[in-house]
């Protein structure tokens, strides 16, 4: 039942439509069930006991489980087609070709065999399809002996060449998936690990040279790269040349669309990356950009990227003074239902920060009061980066409202589960800034001291604001705003504009 339920839940209204149709195509007999059985599942709420019932009139049925295995197929066979018809179209259309040549060629018809296989090659190559094209230069190859127009020579070259492009992408896979070990254990288990020194060891080990040709699939592994480095450094202006200037010259290519959905993927990354480093509208253009791609082919992959693509344009919206809207998207995204827990996790804390910015606190306490899980619950969902920064929210907004009890439980679990943690990974300024923050909240009158507030400005002021990372200036702007006096959310900006 779980099984079937996951896969419904992403159909969309139109899915679901196409889906009904597919199986009344199928169905040989009247009496089948399986459309009854979709529909059930469709409606959330029904349990296997109630839709048993329903189908059977009983509560348990041999009949509903052999229906169960049958809607299955269809399911997995009805995505199959979809995806042949949304995805693969181009890559089976040059199958085509290339059997159809292999036909012509054992019946010696070298001309139109060869004319064939020359429009295949142009098609992969067009899309960067390259164990395709490696299948064509094989083929060509083979009968090249039979046909004296082929000047081997150049297609052998062509081979060899291919085969280090596709060798390169298999080696960045390699690469990519052995670094999304490495940020695993980070972020979701907490382990200390040098980070950049993983990297180069990595790349190098695969001999992996960026100077090829790539495809949009290969620069969004590389780019993904990138930003892992980045988010475990917080240094994200070290990749944003490389990031902008890396899509630029893939996005003269024809047909770009071929690659959707690494496509988005690569426009994200640099529209957070634009968003980390302060650049709100510059990150504001890549987001309507992937808002466009989102809608093409019939928008096959809005819901994937919906609540990243939210995300991001929220926080640009809120750091431009849009607080309103910002609030308003988020809202309105949180309250469906989505299977990207770690998203949904994102933009919980998001609103908690909007509304702590805006200093309504009676509503960013409501949103605190859903995320009610324990820490090590949101360390293996979300990550420890967003269990420290759900932390620090949680123990400021206790100051802010006052509530003695919570604010010391919370601060003594936080001192005695992550101080060593902290220390380990070089963030001890963490502690330091809780220090200030409970000095504060006990002797309120020290933001009149000028000795402290010059001591503060030299602990936590930067040589260069742009060079520091947008979250922690925020959670600094609140201690600097004590001394201010003016509104958290002016001093905020203050400070960003002084990047």
């Amino acid at each position: 039942m779980i099984a079937l339920k996951s896969i419904i839940e992403t159909f969309g209204i139109g899915e679901q439509q196409k889906f009904i149709a597919f199986l009344e195509q199928k169905n040989k007999r009247k009496d089948t069930k399986n459309i009854q059985l979709f529909k059930l599942l469709v409606k959330k709420h029904l349990d296997s006991k109630s839709i048993k019932r329903t189908l059977y009139g009983t509560k348990s049925s041999n009949a509903y489980h052999a229906l169960r295995k049958r809607l299955f197929q269809s399911l997995i066979e009805f995505t199959a087609n979809k995806n042949l018809e949304d995805e693969n179209s181009i890559d089976m259309q040059i199958i085509k070709y290339i059997l159809a040549s292999r036909t012509y060629l054992l019946q010696k018809n070298y001309d139109i065999a060869y004319k064939i296989l020359d429009k295949a090659e142009r098609m992969a190559d067009e899309h960067l399809l390259f164990p395709i094209l490696n299948e064509i230069y094989h083929t060509k190859i083979q009968y090249a002996s039979s046909y004296p127009k082929i000047d081997l020579e150049t297609l052998i070259a062509k081979q060899k060449e291919n085969q280090k492009k596709h060798q390169l992408e298999d080696q960045l896979n390699i690469v990519y998936a052995k670094l999304k070990m490495v940020l695993n254990a980070v972020s979701y288990k907490g382990e200390i690990i040098n980070f950049e020194m993983t990297l180069s060891k990595l790349l190098k080990t695969s001999n992996i040279e960026l100077n090829s040709s790539l495809s949009f699939k290969s620069l969004y592994q590389i780019l993904a790269i990138a930003n892992i480095s980045a988010l475990m450094t917080t240094r994200y202006f070290q990749i944003e040349d490389f990031v902008l200037k890396s899509y630029a010259i893939l996005k003269t290519k024809k047909e770009t669309n071929k690659q959707l959905y690494y496509q988005i993927h690569i426009v994200y990354i640099i529209a957070n990356t634009l968003f980390r480093n302060k650049k709100f509208e510059a990150s504001l253009s890549y987001i309507k950009e992937m808002e466009e791609l989102m809608e093409l082919k019939n928008g096959l992959y809005h819901r994937e990227f919906i609540l990243k693509k939210t995300l991001v344009k929220a926080l640009n919206l809120n750091f431009i003074s849009c607080q309103e809207k910002a609030i308003a998207i988020v809202k309105d995204v949180i309250e469906k239902k989505h299977n990207d827990t770690e998203a949904l996790l994102d933009l919980h804390l998001s609103l908690l920060m909007f509304y702590f910015q805006k200093e309504d606190f009676f509503k960013a306490k409501t949103v605190l009061s859903k995320l009610y899980h324990t820490d090590q619950w949101y360390i293996e969902k979300a990550g420890m980066d967003w269990v420290i920064k759900k932390n620090l929210a949680e123990i400021l907004l206790y100051i802010e409202v006052q509530d003695d009890d919570l604010l010391y439980s919370r601060l003594k679990s936080f001192k005695r589960r992550y101080t060593s943690y902290l220390k380990d990974i070089g963030q001890e300024r963490i502690i330091t800034f809780l220090s200030y923050a409970e000095e504060l909240y006990k002797n309120p009158d020290i933001t009149k001291n000028k000795t402290i507030e010059t001591q503060l400005k030299t602990t936590f002021e930067w040589s260069s604001v742009y060079e520091e990372d947008i979250f922690v200036i925020s959670f600094y702007a609140w201690l600097k705003n004590k001394f201010e006096k003016s509104s958290l959310f002016e001093t905020t900006q203050k400070l960003i504009k002084s990047a």
